[in-house]
């Protein structure tokens, strides 16, 4: 899950209001104790029970921000999405999403959490691992090494990076997509 479940501490308190002190509270959506299931796309069926893996979650930020579960939610809502592709780094929030679109009675769009690339510990490679930049002149081999990734067929030889992506778009397999991580030296290398 997401590494902490809230034990709900400040919902029991008794002490004065953290406004008395200074301090702008968060505030939290109480959640029931049930069990939101779903199916995604590449990972297949998805249990989770919001009270004990995840507890009550913030929805207004102490910044006076609203929380990223309800902001996408909203958002996603909005602007009529019915569709969600997004690494697995993700899914753990998707159940909640999914609840506060039951409570707010917006449609559920369909999920699909694709693989996230990592390093040999397991990391995701990103910015916050050091992973190098991306050649963006090598546009059509990254394109071609992404297309590897996700069990697309070998591609013809063309003149553009953008006739590539238009046939990778058209031999696109959400099945074929691997449910596990993949492991490459880096961000640029053949994975395993």
């Amino acid at each position: 899950m997401d590494g902490f479940v809230y034990n709900g501490a400040c919902a029991r308190l008794a002490a004065p209001p953290p406004e008395a002190a200074g301090r702008v509270p968060a505030w939290r959506l109480r959640v029931p104790d049930e069990t939101v299931t779903f199916t995604d796309g590449i990972v297949g069926r998805y249990v989770q029970n919001l009270a004990r893996d995840i507890g009550d979650f913030v929805l207004l930020r102490a910044d006076g921000l609203w929380a990223y579960q309800l902001a996408v939610v909203a958002d996603d809502a909005e602007q009529g999405i019915t569709h969600i592709v997004r690494g697995q780094d993700l899914l753990v929030s998707t159940p909640r999403q999914i609840w506060l679109q039951r409570c707010l009675g917006f449609p559920t769009p369909h999920y699909a959490h694709l693989p996230l690339l990592t390093n040999a510990e397991g990391q995701k490679w990103s910015k916050q691992t050091l992973a190098p930049a991306l050649d963006l002149q090598r546009k059509e081999a990254l394109l071609r090494q992404v297309m590897g990734y996700l069990k697309l067929p070998p591609a013809p030889v063309v003149d553009k990076p953008q006739e590539l992506l238009g046939w990778a778009v058209r031999h696109w397999q959400l099945q074929a997509v691997p449910t596990q991580p993949i492991v490459a030296e880096s961000a640029t290398d053949k994975a395993t």
